[in-house]
């Protein structure tokens, strides 16, 4: 699941419209921190980590399909 950082602003957009005043600022702050911490306690990556991690896998897919390859035409060659 990936979290999109503009639902947050949306919901904070509504709160500041919904709220009077200062008041929309403490409360935002205080949501603001409550959901970084929330969020920092959840074992996330960024979505960079993500791409990065998922290049990584395919190219040891890759190299897990050339050397099956390998070992195929080794034990064909070994049965002749």
């Amino acid at each position: 699941m990936l979290i999109d950082p503009k639902k947050f602003e949306q919901v904070f957009d509504s709160l500041r419209q919904a709220i009077p005043g200062g008041f929309a600022q403490g409360v935002e702050k205080n949501l603001r921190a409550a959901l970084t911490a929330g969020l920092a306690k959840l074992d996330l990556v960024t979505r960079e980590e993500l791409e990065i991690q998922t290049a990584v896998l395919t190219r040891t897919r890759e190299k897990i399909e050339a050397l099956e390859k390998l070992v195929a035409e080794l034990e064909k060659t070994l049965r002749k």
